[in-house]
């Protein structure tokens, strides 16, 4: 144990690509979709950068620089920022109806839905919880 301890920091998305291997890591994954100018995703980002280091490596605490990275405002449909989404994959079964008719090629673990999604100011202990409920365990120290 040394007295300099590395903190998770949380990642940075430079393209949408990058989230794929993220998602099939099963892990949830928490996306701030913020600006650099922006003064309400300033005051969000030391929670962020808190939350990265408390959960460590059982989530995936993403920045994602809307002005940067082309299409996440449309793909994730961000009126304003910060925009916090949830991803993760879906749990739910496919259907008889739906495995009759031949649509169940793929797995429903495959599915990738939002889970949850806020916009503005948000308190840590809500992002916190929305973690925790999909999976995701604070790291001792």
């Amino acid at each position: 144990m040394g007295i300099f301890n590395r903190k998770t920091k949380p990642s940075k998305l430079e393209s949408l690509d990058e989230l794929k291997p993220m998602l099939e890591s099963g892990k949830p994954v928490l996306l701030d979709l913020m600006q650099a100018n922006c003064n309400q995703c300033r005051v969000m980002d030391g929670i962020v950068n808190e939350l990265a280091g408390e959960y460590g490596e059982s989530a995936h605490i993403v920045k994602v620089d809307v002005t940067k990275v082309p299409g996440a405002a449309q793909v994730f449909g961000v009126r304003s920022t910060p925009t916090f989404v949830l991803l993760g994959t879906s749990n739910k079964s496919v259907s008889k109806k739906a495995r009759r008719k031949g649509k169940a090629d793929k797995p429903a673990s495959d599915t990738i839905s939002p889970r949850w999604r806020q916009s503005g100011l948000v308190k840590k202990d809500q992002l916190s919880r929305v973690l925790e409920s999909n999976g995701a365990a604070r790291v001792s120290s």
